[in-house]
Protein backbone atom coordinates (compact mmCIF):
# COMPACT_ATOMS: atom_id res chain seq x y z
CA UNK A 1 0.00 0.00 0.00
CA UNK A 2 3.19 2.52 0.30
CA UNK A 3 2.36 3.43 -3.53
CA UNK A 4 -0.89 4.57 -2.41
CA UNK A 5 0.83 6.35 -0.02
CA UNK A 6 3.04 8.30 -1.76
CA UNK A 7 0.17 8.68 -4.58
CA UNK A 8 -2.34 10.31 -1.38
CA UNK A 9 0.80 12.79 -0.93
CA UNK A 10 0.91 14.00 -4.33
CA UNK A 11 -2.61 15.04 -4.93
CA UNK A 12 -3.38 16.38 -1.42
CA UNK A 13 -0.10 18.41 -1.93
CA UNK A 14 0.72 17.15 1.78
CA UNK A 15 4.53 17.22 3.54
CA UNK A 16 5.70 13.27 3.95
CA UNK A 17 4.03 11.05 6.46
CA UNK A 18 4.87 10.56 10.27
CA UNK A 19 4.72 6.79 9.27
CA UNK A 20 3.47 4.59 6.08
CA UNK A 21 3.06 1.92 8.04
CA UNK A 22 -0.86 1.92 8.83
CA UNK A 23 -3.05 -1.39 9.38
CA UNK A 24 -6.68 -1.52 9.14
CA UNK A 25 -9.46 -3.69 11.06
CA UNK A 26 -12.77 -4.09 9.13
CA UNK A 27 -15.94 -5.14 9.73
CA UNK A 28 -16.00 -4.19 13.04
CA UNK A 29 -19.42 -4.37 14.76
CA UNK A 30 -21.11 -1.34 16.40
CA UNK A 31 -24.71 -2.71 17.57
CA UNK A 32 -27.27 0.16 17.77
CA UNK A 33 -30.41 0.41 20.58
CA UNK A 34 -32.85 -1.36 18.33
CA UNK A 35 -30.36 -4.21 18.09
CA UNK A 36 -29.27 -3.10 14.32
CA UNK A 37 -25.80 -3.65 13.76
CA UNK A 38 -23.51 -0.94 11.47
CA UNK A 39 -19.95 -1.85 10.36
CA UNK A 40 -17.13 0.42 10.47
CA UNK A 41 -13.43 0.21 9.92
CA UNK A 42 -10.49 1.54 12.07
CA UNK A 43 -7.35 2.53 10.53
CA UNK A 44 -4.58 3.22 12.90
CA UNK A 45 -0.14 3.19 12.80
CA UNK A 46 1.11 -0.30 13.29
CA UNK A 47 2.77 0.87 15.92
CA UNK A 48 1.51 2.92 18.53
CA UNK A 49 -1.77 3.08 17.38
CA UNK A 50 -3.68 2.57 20.26
CA UNK A 51 -4.88 5.82 22.43
CA UNK A 52 -4.29 8.33 19.60
CA UNK A 53 -6.55 10.69 18.54
CA UNK A 54 -9.58 9.43 16.94
CA UNK A 55 -11.30 10.73 13.89
CA UNK A 56 -15.05 9.87 13.69
CA UNK A 57 -16.40 9.75 10.13
CA UNK A 58 -19.85 8.20 9.38
CA UNK A 59 -20.86 8.02 5.73
CA UNK A 60 -23.26 6.40 3.41
CA UNK A 61 -20.81 6.04 0.84
CA UNK A 62 -18.77 3.30 1.95
CA UNK A 63 -15.51 2.49 3.90
CA UNK A 64 -13.10 1.22 1.13
CA UNK A 65 -11.39 2.26 -2.09
CA UNK A 66 -10.59 6.15 -2.50
CA UNK A 67 -12.91 7.25 0.34
CA UNK A 68 -10.84 4.85 2.84
CA UNK A 69 -7.48 6.53 1.29
CA UNK A 70 -8.23 10.31 2.00
CA UNK A 71 -10.52 9.71 4.86
CA UNK A 72 -8.72 6.88 6.79
CA UNK A 73 -5.53 6.29 5.68
CA UNK A 74 -3.89 9.72 5.42
CA UNK A 75 -4.93 11.00 8.77
CA UNK A 76 -3.74 7.74 10.29
CA UNK A 77 -0.61 8.48 8.99
CA UNK A 78 -0.49 11.88 10.17
CA UNK A 79 -1.16 11.36 14.01
CA UNK A 80 -4.77 10.28 14.14
CA UNK A 81 -6.51 6.64 14.33
CA UNK A 82 -10.05 6.58 12.31
CA UNK A 83 -12.56 5.00 12.33
CA UNK A 84 -15.16 5.05 9.02
CA UNK A 85 -18.72 3.55 9.91
CA UNK A 86 -20.99 3.16 7.29
CA UNK A 87 -24.41 4.43 8.31
CA UNK A 88 -27.31 2.38 8.57
CA UNK A 89 -28.70 0.13 5.09
CA UNK A 90 -25.21 1.02 3.44
CA UNK A 91 -22.69 -0.96 2.30
CA UNK A 92 -22.81 -3.75 4.94
CA UNK A 93 -24.42 -2.23 7.68
CA UNK A 94 -27.77 -3.60 8.85
CA UNK A 95 -31.40 -1.76 9.17
CA UNK A 96 -32.65 -0.11 5.81
CA UNK A 97 -30.97 2.91 4.81
CA UNK A 98 -33.46 5.91 5.31
CA UNK A 99 -31.54 9.25 4.13
CA UNK A 100 -31.14 11.66 6.85
CA UNK A 101 -33.16 10.49 9.19
CA UNK A 102 -31.67 7.85 11.36
CA UNK A 103 -28.48 9.86 12.01
CA UNK A 104 -29.36 11.51 15.15
CA UNK A 105 -29.82 8.40 17.10
CA UNK A 106 -27.68 6.04 15.33
CA UNK A 107 -24.70 8.95 15.92
CA UNK A 108 -25.27 9.57 19.97
CA UNK A 109 -25.13 5.33 20.22
CA UNK A 110 -21.94 5.04 17.89
CA UNK A 111 -20.33 8.16 19.99
CA UNK A 112 -21.47 6.07 23.26
CA UNK A 113 -19.65 2.62 21.80
CA UNK A 114 -16.61 4.63 20.16
CA UNK A 115 -15.33 6.21 23.89
CA UNK A 116 -15.48 2.77 25.55
CA UNK A 117 -13.32 1.06 23.18
CA UNK A 118 -10.01 -0.01 24.72
CA UNK A 119 -8.30 1.45 21.75
CA UNK A 120 -9.88 5.21 21.81
CA UNK A 121 -7.93 7.56 23.54
CA UNK A 122 -8.94 10.69 25.50
CA UNK A 123 -9.90 12.85 22.48
CA UNK A 124 -12.36 12.24 19.47
CA UNK A 125 -12.35 14.81 16.16
CA UNK A 126 -16.00 14.73 13.70
CA UNK A 127 -14.86 15.57 10.53
CA UNK A 128 -16.23 15.15 6.92
CA UNK A 129 -18.08 16.70 4.09
CA UNK A 130 -21.89 16.95 2.83
CA UNK A 131 -23.93 14.26 4.28
CA UNK A 132 -20.61 13.37 6.29
CA UNK A 133 -20.93 16.87 7.96
CA UNK A 134 -25.00 17.05 8.65
CA UNK A 135 -24.16 13.87 10.78
CA UNK A 136 -22.15 15.87 12.83
CA UNK A 137 -25.01 18.46 13.55
CA UNK A 138 -26.95 16.20 14.40
CA UNK A 139 -25.11 15.10 17.20
CA UNK A 140 -23.46 18.35 17.97
CA UNK A 141 -25.76 19.16 21.32
CA UNK A 142 -24.84 16.14 22.92
CA UNK A 143 -21.28 15.01 22.47
CA UNK A 144 -19.17 13.11 24.99
CA UNK A 145 -16.32 15.03 26.66
CA UNK A 146 -13.93 13.39 24.27
CA UNK A 147 -15.00 14.89 21.48
CA UNK A 148 -12.80 18.51 21.50
CA UNK A 149 -13.29 19.44 17.80
CA UNK A 150 -16.14 18.91 14.71
CA UNK A 151 -15.03 20.29 10.94
CA UNK A 152 -17.81 20.20 9.20
CA UNK A 153 -17.09 20.60 5.33
CA UNK A 154 -19.64 21.72 2.49
CA UNK A 155 -22.83 20.79 4.52
CA UNK A 156 -25.52 22.29 6.57
CA UNK A 157 -27.73 21.36 10.08
CA UNK A 158 -30.66 20.94 8.20
CA UNK A 159 -29.96 19.58 4.56
CA UNK A 160 -32.57 18.53 2.15
CA UNK A 161 -34.77 21.40 3.51
CA UNK A 162 -32.43 24.14 1.67
CA UNK A 163 -34.19 21.92 -1.73
CA UNK A 164 -37.23 22.49 -1.06
CA UNK A 165 -38.10 26.07 -0.45
CA UNK A 166 -42.22 26.52 -1.63
CA UNK A 167 -40.88 29.83 -3.26
CA UNK A 168 -37.71 27.79 -5.38
CA UNK A 169 -37.67 23.66 -5.77
CA UNK A 170 -33.99 23.25 -6.06
CA UNK A 171 -34.30 19.79 -8.45
CA UNK A 172 -30.92 18.91 -9.76
CA UNK A 173 -29.39 18.28 -6.58
CA UNK A 174 -31.45 15.82 -4.72
CA UNK A 175 -32.97 13.68 -8.06
CA UNK A 176 -28.96 13.02 -8.46
CA UNK A 177 -28.19 12.34 -5.00
CA UNK A 178 -31.39 10.51 -4.35
CA UNK A 179 -30.93 8.36 -7.63
CA UNK A 180 -27.12 7.69 -7.09
CA UNK A 181 -27.66 6.51 -3.89
CA UNK A 182 -31.02 4.32 -4.01
CA UNK A 183 -29.63 1.66 -6.77
CA UNK A 184 -25.99 0.03 -5.94
CA UNK A 185 -24.84 -0.88 -9.58
CA UNK A 186 -21.30 -1.70 -10.99
CA UNK A 187 -18.66 0.80 -10.28
CA UNK A 188 -16.17 1.72 -13.80
CA UNK A 189 -15.76 5.64 -15.57
CA UNK A 190 -17.80 3.87 -18.69
CA UNK A 191 -20.56 3.07 -17.28
CA UNK A 192 -20.83 5.99 -14.15
CA UNK A 193 -20.47 8.49 -17.00
CA UNK A 194 -23.71 6.66 -18.78
CA UNK A 195 -25.49 6.63 -15.56
CA UNK A 196 -25.02 10.10 -15.01
CA UNK A 197 -26.39 10.80 -18.70
CA UNK A 198 -29.00 8.67 -18.20
CA UNK A 199 -30.14 10.38 -15.15
CA UNK A 200 -29.82 14.02 -16.23
CA UNK A 201 -32.10 12.65 -19.17
CA UNK A 202 -34.37 11.64 -16.81
CA UNK A 203 -35.10 15.21 -15.30
CA UNK A 204 -36.62 16.01 -18.59
CA UNK A 205 -39.35 13.32 -17.70
CA UNK A 206 -42.85 14.71 -16.92
CA UNK A 207 -44.66 14.14 -14.93
CA UNK A 208 -41.33 14.67 -12.27
CA UNK A 209 -43.00 11.78 -10.19
CA UNK A 210 -42.13 9.33 -12.73
CA UNK A 211 -38.28 10.71 -13.17
CA UNK A 212 -36.73 7.92 -10.68
CA UNK A 213 -38.64 5.51 -12.21
CA UNK A 214 -36.92 6.45 -15.76
CA UNK A 215 -33.90 7.06 -14.42
CA UNK A 216 -33.38 3.30 -11.96
CA UNK A 217 -36.37 1.59 -13.34
CA UNK A 218 -37.57 1.76 -9.86
CA UNK A 219 -39.57 4.31 -7.25
CA UNK A 220 -37.26 6.20 -5.20
CA UNK A 221 -38.62 6.90 -1.70
CA UNK A 222 -36.51 10.03 -1.01
CA UNK A 223 -37.00 11.40 -4.70
CA UNK A 224 -40.98 11.02 -3.93
CA UNK A 225 -40.66 12.62 -0.46
CA UNK A 226 -39.17 15.91 -1.87
CA UNK A 227 -41.36 16.11 -5.23
CA UNK A 228 -44.73 15.88 -2.59
CA UNK A 229 -43.40 17.24 0.37
CA UNK A 230 -42.54 21.30 1.01
CA UNK A 231 -39.91 21.88 3.70
CA UNK A 232 -42.56 22.82 6.29
CA UNK A 233 -44.11 19.13 6.15
CA UNK A 234 -44.60 16.77 8.71
CA UNK A 235 -42.34 14.54 6.85
CA UNK A 236 -39.12 16.13 7.56
CA UNK A 237 -39.65 16.38 11.10
CA UNK A 238 -36.38 15.11 13.22
CA UNK A 239 -34.05 16.18 10.00
CA UNK A 240 -33.68 19.90 11.16
CA UNK A 241 -30.99 19.92 13.70
CA UNK A 242 -30.13 24.21 13.43
CA UNK A 243 -31.77 24.40 17.40
CA UNK A 244 -28.37 22.40 17.96
CA UNK A 245 -25.67 24.56 16.75
CA UNK A 246 -25.93 27.31 19.39
CA UNK A 247 -25.20 24.41 22.11
CA UNK A 248 -22.19 23.09 20.34
CA UNK A 249 -19.59 23.56 23.07
CA UNK A 250 -16.84 22.30 20.84
CA UNK A 251 -14.44 24.22 18.42
CA UNK A 252 -16.01 24.09 14.69
CA UNK A 253 -14.40 25.01 11.82
CA UNK A 254 -16.58 25.01 8.42
CA UNK A 255 -15.17 24.70 5.18
CA UNK A 256 -17.62 26.22 2.14
CA UNK A 257 -17.75 26.85 -1.46
CA UNK A 258 -18.86 29.87 -2.94
CA UNK A 259 -20.64 27.40 -5.57
CA UNK A 260 -21.41 24.87 -3.01
CA UNK A 261 -25.14 23.82 -2.94
CA UNK A 262 -25.23 24.30 0.82
CA UNK A 263 -22.95 27.16 1.61
CA UNK A 264 -26.15 29.79 2.75
CA UNK A 265 -27.11 26.99 5.44
CA UNK A 266 -23.62 26.82 6.38
CA UNK A 267 -22.67 30.47 7.06
CA UNK A 268 -25.98 31.26 9.01
CA UNK A 269 -24.58 28.44 11.26
CA UNK A 270 -21.62 30.02 11.47
CA UNK A 271 -23.17 32.99 12.24
CA UNK A 272 -25.42 31.18 14.96
CA UNK A 273 -21.79 29.80 16.73
CA UNK A 274 -20.87 33.69 16.49
CA UNK A 275 -23.80 34.88 17.91
CA UNK A 276 -23.78 31.89 21.64
CA UNK A 277 -20.27 32.88 21.68
CA UNK A 278 -18.59 29.67 20.69
CA UNK A 279 -15.38 29.22 19.22
CA UNK A 280 -15.81 28.74 15.40
CA UNK A 281 -13.88 29.52 12.43
CA UNK A 282 -15.39 29.31 8.93
CA UNK A 283 -13.63 29.31 4.81
CA UNK A 284 -14.98 29.58 2.04
CA UNK A 285 -12.80 28.59 -1.52
CA UNK A 286 -13.67 29.15 -5.17
CA UNK A 287 -15.31 25.56 -4.84
CA UNK A 288 -18.23 23.89 -6.00
CA UNK A 289 -19.68 20.80 -4.57
CA UNK A 290 -17.48 17.99 -5.87
CA UNK A 291 -14.61 20.24 -6.81
CA UNK A 292 -12.82 20.98 -3.27
CA UNK A 293 -8.77 21.20 -2.80
CA UNK A 294 -6.49 19.82 0.31
CA UNK A 295 -8.17 22.59 3.28
CA UNK A 296 -10.51 20.13 4.87
CA UNK A 297 -7.19 17.73 4.93
CA UNK A 298 -4.88 20.75 6.37
CA UNK A 299 -7.41 21.79 8.77
CA UNK A 300 -7.64 18.24 10.12
CA UNK A 301 -4.11 17.84 10.38
CA UNK A 302 -3.33 21.48 12.05
CA UNK A 303 -6.43 22.73 13.87
CA UNK A 304 -7.93 19.00 14.73
CA UNK A 305 -4.76 17.37 15.97
CA UNK A 306 -3.75 20.57 18.20
CA UNK A 307 -7.38 20.69 19.66
CA UNK A 308 -6.70 16.41 19.91
CA UNK A 309 -3.83 17.27 21.57
CA UNK A 310 -4.47 19.61 24.22
CA UNK A 311 -2.33 22.36 22.38
CA UNK A 312 -3.93 26.11 20.67
CA UNK A 313 -4.55 25.45 16.99
CA UNK A 314 -2.36 28.06 14.79
CA UNK A 315 -4.15 31.45 15.48
CA UNK A 316 -6.11 32.95 12.45
CA UNK A 317 -9.26 35.65 12.10
CA UNK A 318 -12.64 33.73 12.27
CA UNK A 319 -13.71 34.08 8.54
CA UNK A 320 -11.25 33.15 5.37
CA UNK A 321 -12.32 34.16 2.06
CA UNK A 322 -11.22 33.94 -1.83
CA UNK A 323 -12.24 36.80 -3.17
CA UNK A 324 -12.73 35.63 -6.51
CA UNK A 325 -11.48 38.11 -9.50
CA UNK A 326 -8.74 39.42 -7.09
CA UNK A 327 -7.88 35.23 -6.88
CA UNK A 328 -6.34 35.58 -3.54
CA UNK A 329 -7.37 35.13 0.35
CA UNK A 330 -8.48 37.39 2.85
CA UNK A 331 -9.26 37.62 6.02
CA UNK A 332 -12.22 39.10 8.21
CA UNK A 333 -13.36 39.10 11.88
CA UNK A 334 -16.82 37.99 11.10
CA UNK A 335 -19.62 37.12 8.80
CA UNK A 336 -20.66 39.23 6.99
CA UNK A 337 -17.73 41.41 7.29
CA UNK A 338 -17.95 45.32 8.16
CA UNK A 339 -17.44 48.02 6.31
CA UNK A 340 -19.47 46.75 3.60
CA UNK A 341 -22.72 48.58 2.82
CA UNK A 342 -25.57 47.98 0.90
CA UNK A 343 -25.36 49.90 -2.97
CA UNK A 344 -28.27 49.51 -5.32
CA UNK A 345 -27.53 49.11 -8.95
CA UNK A 346 -30.17 49.98 -11.14
CA UNK A 347 -31.78 48.21 -14.22
CA UNK A 348 -31.77 50.84 -16.77
CA UNK A 349 -33.99 50.84 -20.45
CA UNK A 350 -31.77 49.65 -23.17
CA UNK A 351 -29.42 47.37 -21.30
CA UNK A 352 -28.01 49.48 -18.83
CA UNK A 353 -26.88 49.08 -15.15
CA UNK A 354 -26.25 52.21 -13.00
CA UNK A 355 -26.46 52.95 -9.65
CA UNK A 356 -28.67 56.51 -10.52
CA UNK A 357 -32.56 56.00 -10.25
CA UNK A 358 -33.98 54.74 -13.60
CA UNK A 359 -35.67 57.52 -15.56
CA UNK A 360 -39.45 56.59 -16.86
CA UNK A 361 -39.48 53.94 -19.50
CA UNK A 362 -41.37 51.03 -21.12
CA UNK A 363 -40.74 47.72 -19.15
CA UNK A 364 -38.64 45.05 -20.89
CA UNK A 365 -40.03 42.15 -21.94
CA UNK A 366 -39.22 38.63 -23.03
CA UNK A 367 -40.94 34.92 -23.41
CA UNK A 368 -40.33 31.77 -21.34
CA UNK A 369 -41.41 29.15 -22.76
CA UNK A 370 -40.79 25.96 -19.98
CA UNK A 371 -40.46 22.98 -23.10
CA UNK A 372 -37.84 24.50 -24.10
CA UNK A 373 -36.67 25.99 -20.28
CA UNK A 374 -32.96 28.34 -19.98
CA UNK A 375 -30.47 26.35 -18.61
CA UNK A 376 -28.62 26.40 -16.17
CA UNK A 377 -24.70 27.07 -17.01
CA UNK A 378 -22.37 26.84 -14.28
CA UNK A 379 -23.03 28.26 -10.43
CA UNK A 380 -24.29 25.73 -7.69
CA UNK A 381 -24.96 22.61 -9.84
CA UNK A 382 -24.19 18.67 -8.55
CA UNK A 383 -21.42 18.24 -11.16
CA UNK A 384 -20.32 21.00 -14.24
CA UNK A 385 -20.90 24.30 -12.04
CA UNK A 386 -18.79 27.31 -10.70
CA UNK A 387 -17.17 30.08 -13.19
CA UNK A 388 -18.79 29.58 -16.93
CA UNK A 389 -18.48 31.55 -20.04
CA UNK A 390 -22.20 33.00 -20.08
CA UNK A 391 -22.18 34.17 -24.05
CA UNK A 392 -24.31 31.19 -24.96
CA UNK A 393 -26.86 32.01 -22.24
CA UNK A 394 -26.75 35.87 -22.55
CA UNK A 395 -27.28 35.21 -26.37
CA UNK A 396 -30.66 33.45 -25.95
CA UNK A 397 -33.98 35.54 -26.16
CA UNK A 398 -35.50 34.60 -22.89
CA UNK A 399 -32.42 36.29 -20.79
CA UNK A 400 -32.25 40.08 -20.33
CA UNK A 401 -28.78 41.80 -19.17
CA UNK A 402 -28.49 44.60 -17.88
CA UNK A 403 -24.97 45.87 -17.66
CA UNK A 404 -22.37 48.94 -16.28
CA UNK A 405 -20.36 51.26 -18.17
CA UNK A 406 -16.57 50.35 -18.00
CA UNK A 407 -15.47 50.88 -14.06
CA UNK A 408 -12.87 53.15 -13.75
CA UNK A 409 -11.65 51.77 -10.25
CA UNK A 410 -12.31 48.57 -8.39
CA UNK A 411 -15.47 47.13 -7.02
CA UNK A 412 -15.30 44.94 -3.79
CA UNK A 413 -18.28 42.95 -3.48
CA UNK A 414 -18.33 40.87 -0.11
CA UNK A 415 -21.47 39.56 1.87
CA UNK A 416 -25.28 38.84 1.37
CA UNK A 417 -26.88 39.61 -2.17
CA UNK A 418 -30.12 40.11 -3.32
CA UNK A 419 -32.00 41.84 -6.14
CA UNK A 420 -35.67 43.49 -6.18
CA UNK A 421 -37.03 43.15 -9.37
CA UNK A 422 -40.54 44.53 -10.55
CA UNK A 423 -42.38 41.81 -12.47
CA UNK A 424 -45.25 41.22 -13.88
CA UNK A 425 -46.42 37.82 -16.01
CA UNK A 426 -48.67 36.66 -18.31
CA UNK A 427 -49.39 34.10 -16.29
CA UNK A 428 -50.31 33.39 -12.19
CA UNK A 429 -47.26 31.19 -11.86
CA UNK A 430 -43.73 32.29 -12.58
CA UNK A 431 -39.91 32.69 -11.79
CA UNK A 432 -37.60 35.48 -11.22
CA UNK A 433 -33.67 34.19 -11.73
CA UNK A 434 -31.06 37.01 -11.21
CA UNK A 435 -27.24 36.95 -12.23
CA UNK A 436 -24.42 38.65 -11.47
CA UNK A 437 -21.57 38.24 -14.01
CA UNK A 438 -17.98 40.07 -14.47
CA UNK A 439 -17.41 41.12 -17.78
CA UNK A 440 -13.77 41.64 -18.67
CA UNK A 441 -12.03 43.76 -21.44
CA UNK A 442 -12.55 41.00 -23.75
CA UNK A 443 -16.34 40.94 -23.15
CA UNK A 444 -16.29 37.59 -21.49
CA UNK A 445 -19.30 37.55 -18.86
CA UNK A 446 -18.49 34.77 -16.20
CA UNK A 447 -21.01 34.61 -13.20
CA UNK A 448 -20.68 35.29 -9.93
CA UNK A 449 -23.43 34.62 -8.07
CA UNK A 450 -27.06 33.81 -8.49
CA UNK A 451 -30.86 33.14 -7.43
CA UNK A 452 -34.21 32.53 -7.90
CA UNK A 453 -37.44 33.36 -6.55
CA UNK A 454 -41.08 31.72 -7.39
CA UNK A 455 -44.10 34.09 -7.88
CA UNK A 456 -47.55 33.60 -7.08
CA UNK A 457 -50.01 36.43 -8.58
CA UNK A 458 -47.53 37.05 -11.41
CA UNK A 459 -50.01 38.18 -13.31
CA UNK A 460 -49.76 41.47 -11.13
CA UNK A 461 -46.85 44.23 -11.28
CA UNK A 462 -44.78 43.02 -8.02
CA UNK A 463 -41.56 43.42 -6.38
CA UNK A 464 -40.02 39.89 -6.77
CA UNK A 465 -37.00 39.83 -3.97
CA UNK A 466 -34.78 37.20 -4.67
CA UNK A 467 -31.87 35.92 -2.77
CA UNK A 468 -28.57 35.73 -4.34
CA UNK A 469 -25.79 33.30 -3.20
CA UNK A 470 -23.64 35.09 -1.03
CA UNK A 471 -19.98 36.28 -2.91
CA UNK A 472 -16.74 37.80 -2.30
CA UNK A 473 -15.69 39.17 -5.36
CA UNK A 474 -13.35 42.07 -7.39
CA UNK A 475 -14.76 43.87 -9.99
CA UNK A 476 -11.37 45.05 -11.53
CA UNK A 477 -11.00 48.30 -12.99
CA UNK A 478 -11.44 48.19 -16.67
CA UNK A 479 -14.70 45.53 -16.12
CA UNK A 480 -18.20 46.06 -16.30
CA UNK A 481 -21.16 44.45 -13.22
CA UNK A 482 -23.59 42.71 -15.25
CA UNK A 483 -26.86 41.23 -13.71
CA UNK A 484 -29.23 38.80 -15.68
CA UNK A 485 -32.73 38.20 -15.27
CA UNK A 486 -34.66 35.13 -16.79
CA UNK A 487 -37.42 32.65 -15.47
CA UNK A 488 -35.17 29.74 -14.94
CA UNK A 489 -32.31 27.74 -14.74
CA UNK A 490 -33.15 24.30 -15.43
CA UNK A 491 -32.20 21.78 -14.08
CA UNK A 492 -30.78 23.10 -10.90
CA UNK A 493 -34.14 24.67 -10.57
CA UNK A 494 -37.49 22.78 -11.16
CA UNK A 495 -38.77 24.70 -14.39
CA UNK A 496 -42.35 26.15 -13.79
CA UNK A 497 -44.90 25.08 -15.51
CA UNK A 498 -46.99 28.18 -15.17
CA UNK A 499 -49.81 26.62 -14.18
CA UNK A 500 -49.82 26.55 -10.15
CA UNK A 501 -49.95 22.79 -10.55
CA UNK A 502 -47.25 20.44 -8.57
CA UNK A 503 -43.77 19.90 -9.68
CA UNK A 504 -44.65 16.39 -9.01
CA UNK A 505 -47.76 15.58 -11.18
CA UNK A 506 -47.62 18.46 -13.73
CA UNK A 507 -47.58 17.58 -17.38
CA UNK A 508 -48.88 20.61 -19.40
CA UNK A 509 -46.35 23.84 -19.74
CA UNK A 510 -47.64 26.97 -20.69
CA UNK A 511 -45.05 29.93 -22.27
CA UNK A 512 -45.48 32.97 -20.21
CA UNK A 513 -44.86 36.58 -21.53
CA UNK A 514 -42.62 38.54 -19.14
CA UNK A 515 -42.15 41.86 -18.36
CA UNK A 516 -39.01 43.86 -16.17
CA UNK A 517 -39.80 47.19 -14.88
CA UNK A 518 -37.24 50.22 -14.57
CA UNK A 519 -38.68 53.18 -14.01
CA UNK A 520 -39.11 55.44 -10.53
CA UNK A 521 -41.70 53.93 -9.50
CA UNK A 522 -40.83 50.46 -10.27
CA UNK A 523 -37.24 50.81 -9.57
CA UNK A 524 -35.63 47.14 -10.06
CA UNK A 525 -31.92 46.60 -8.86
CA UNK A 526 -29.58 44.40 -7.28
CA UNK A 527 -28.16 45.30 -4.19
CA UNK A 528 -24.32 44.47 -3.76
CA UNK A 529 -22.46 45.48 -0.32
CA UNK A 530 -19.95 47.14 -1.56
CA UNK A 531 -16.51 47.79 0.65
CA UNK A 532 -16.70 51.83 1.58
CA UNK A 533 -20.03 52.67 -0.08
CA UNK A 534 -22.45 53.91 2.66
Amino acid sequence: MRPISHLAQRMLGLPPPLTRDVVVQRDLRVPMADGTTLLADRWAPRSGGERLPLVLVRSPYGRRGPIGVQLGRVPAERGFQVLIQSVRGTHGSGGDFDPIRQERDDGLTTLDWVVKQPWCGESVVLAGASYLGYVQWAVADRLPPQVKAMIPNMTDSALTLEFLRSDGLSLETPFIWGVTNAVDEPAGVLRGLAQMRRRQRALDTLPLDRADVAATGQRVPYIQDILAHDADAERWTGIDHRHRVPATTVPVSSIGGWYDIFLPGQIRDFQALQEAGREARLTIGPWTHANLDNTPTRELLTFGLALAQGREPPRRPPVRLYVTGEEAWADFASWPPRGYWPRRFHLQPGGALSTGAPPVSAPDRYRYDPADPTPAVGGVRASGGGRKDNAKLEARPDVLTYTTPVLDQDVEVVGEVGAQIWFRSSRPFADVFVRLCDVDERGRSVNVCDGLVSVSGADRVSRATVRLWPTAHRFRRGHRIRVQVSSGSFPRFARNPGTGESHATAVELRPADQEVYHDPARPSAVVLPVHGAH
